[in-house]
């Protein structure tokens, strides 16, 4: 357990990051699973959208690296106009 008043702190602050961080993650990995199962559909550009801006959030926040919050984004985009052009 620790000792200082600071180290004190930072067990409190970590513990809350970490609850922010899984509750983002798992924010995003929905949004991800709702777009895979939403191909065929045509609503599946709106349920990107949102997926887009889960993901935003999770990067801005920094849950996420800005770029593989990119890269997912892209592969998501590119699987829903695959699957609107067949």
């Amino acid at each position: 357990m620790p000792q200082h008043a600071s180290a004190k702190k930072r067990m409190r602050t970590n513990e809350r990051d970490r609850q922010r961080n899984r509750a983002v993650k798992s924010q995003v990995r929905g949004a991800t699973k709702q777009v895979r199962q939403s191909l065929g559909d045509e609503e599946a550009p709106a349920i990107l959208r949102n997926a887009h801006s889960v993901l935003d959030n999770a990067s801005r926040k920094g849950v996420l690296h800005p770029r593989r919050a990119d890269r997912i984004k892209s592969r998501l985009a590119k699987a829903v106009r695959k699957a609107t052009s067949a």
